[in-house]
């Protein structure tokens, strides 16, 4: 099986991956926006604000532009971490069996 047959076996084993956990990763991203939300209203931020927030603290990255100042804010944030963490790891887990998925697929045909 040759480099393009192979990308072309490993997006079709992503997409198999993200279409069986879809329920589970959209419900992260939700949930990861509902609270990012709730830290705008909370720290009166725009929503660009806050979704920004959500996704750079949920990610793992924290530029440390946007900061919490509030107690329930920064319990919320907590969250959204937690969340980051399970989303990075879900997008991982669904990447390796997709490589594992186009490795036993080459195999079979040779």
């Amino acid at each position: 099986m040759g480099p393009k047959e192979q990308r072309r076996a490993f997006f079709f084993a992503l997409a198999r991956q993200i279409r069986v956990i879809w329920p589970i990763l959209s419900g992260v991203l939700v949930v990861m926006a509902g609270l990012g939300w709730l830290i705008g209203r909370i720290e009166d931020w725009r929503i660009d604000e806050a979704l920004y927030f959500t996704f750079v603290t949920g990610l793992t990255i924290g530029y440390g532009d946007f900061a919490p100042r509030h107690l329930s804010s920064r319990v919320l944030a907590l969250f959204i971490g937690l969340s980051g963490i399970v989303l990075t790891g879900l997008v991982a887990a669904i990447s390796v069996q997709a490589l594992r998925a186009t490795e036993i697929d080459s195999t079979d045909k040779k």
